[in-house]
């Protein structure tokens, strides 16, 4: 018998989280309608669209682990943070996950995997260094509530459009089709149209899925405080971490960007200005406030200031 989370959601979040498939729905729907129009093989296009989105979601956890070299830790290498994980489940009535480190400096969280039976969570060193046993909980909740309300299969499902737009575009660019169209025009012209189309969905998948994302790090933040009942304990770690990814190099950061919607928070140099439209979080300032109003719903010490 599966077991419901004790995690707490946001109805509010949750409506925009909803609005917001519902448009990428309507995306993927016409996206592939005009494909198969255009291609003139629907069961092509089915077959080929199919096979990448099983091999998106079945290996974006591997391949996320890979990419940030977290590995798989027992009891006995991280007894506290094993402890900390084992607590956090046990108050939020779900299914352990595999735990993680990834050998990073750079202090961050993660999570991913399919479901809450099949889910990593990874800390890096950085994080481990850094934190308060208080603030690690925070962040660590936070995770969890990822993984208990199944974000990293809803943000594969919602990113896999994008991503097979983003292909066809990368291909039109780097094949010979239209060398070959200059012999036969009728093909130039289907392709250029896919090509079109592939771009104008890439652009609108983008900007509803950075949406998306940042409601749902909105809504874990929510949970992992009404969870641990110590908001203040999180918005100490936000700031904290967010304060220490800004002295690191922009260089440094570079390679982590790529990944970011996975992050606890995002591996920027700074506070988005204009492009927190595009931005996979929310700002920091955003993140401390709706903990500042927790912690006054919950009687308890208004949360850290905002770092400067």
């Amino acid at each position: 018998m599966q077991m419901r989370s004790r995690f707490q959601g946001d109805r509010g979040l949750t409506v925009r989280m909803t609005v917001t498939m519902f448009l990428l729905g309507l995306l993927y729907v016409a996206f592939v309608a005009a494909l198969i129009v255009l291609l003139k093989s629907w069961l092509l296009v089915v077959v080929l669209i199919a096979a990448m989105f099983v091999a998106q979601f079945w290996f974006s956890d591997r391949i996320a682990m890979f990419a940030m070299r977290g590995r798989v830790v027992e009891r006995e290498e991280h007894p506290e943070l094993h402890a900390v994980v084992d607590r956090l489940c046990a108050m939020a009535d779900m299914p352990k996950p595999v735990v993680a480190v990834s050998e990073m400096d750079m202090p961050n969280a993660f999570a991913t995997g399919r479901d809450p039976d099949h889910a990593v969570v990874c800390v890096t060193t950085g994080l481990l260094r850094r934190l308060e046993p208080a603030e690690l909980e925070g962040v660590l909740a936070h995770e969890l509530s990822h993984v208990a309300h199944k974000d990293v299969a809803v943000i594969t499902v919602a990113s896999f459009l994008g991503v097979i737009a983003g292909l066809i575009v990368r291909f039109a660019f780097y094949s010979q089709v239209f060398g070959q169209g200059r012999r036969d025009q009728n093909t130039a012209m289907v392709f250029a149209a896919v090509m079109g189309v592939s771009a104008a969905v890439y652009a609108v998948s983008f900007l509803l899925i950075r949406a998306l994302s940042r409601y749902r790090e909105l809504a874990a933040d929510r949970a992992a405080a009404l969870l641990t009942g110590r908001p203040s304990a999180l918005a100490s770690a936000l700031t904290k971490v967010s304060g220490d990814i800004a002295r690191i190099p922009t260089k440094d950061l570079r390679t982590a960007q790529a990944f970011n919607a996975f992050y606890f928070t995002p591996a920027s140099g700074r506070e988005p200005g204009l492009e927190r439209y595009f931005s996979t979080h929310p700002s920091l300032e955003q993140r401390l406030d709706q903990l500042g109003r927790i912690s006054a719903e919950l009687g308890g010490a208004a949360a850290p200031g905002k770092a400067g």
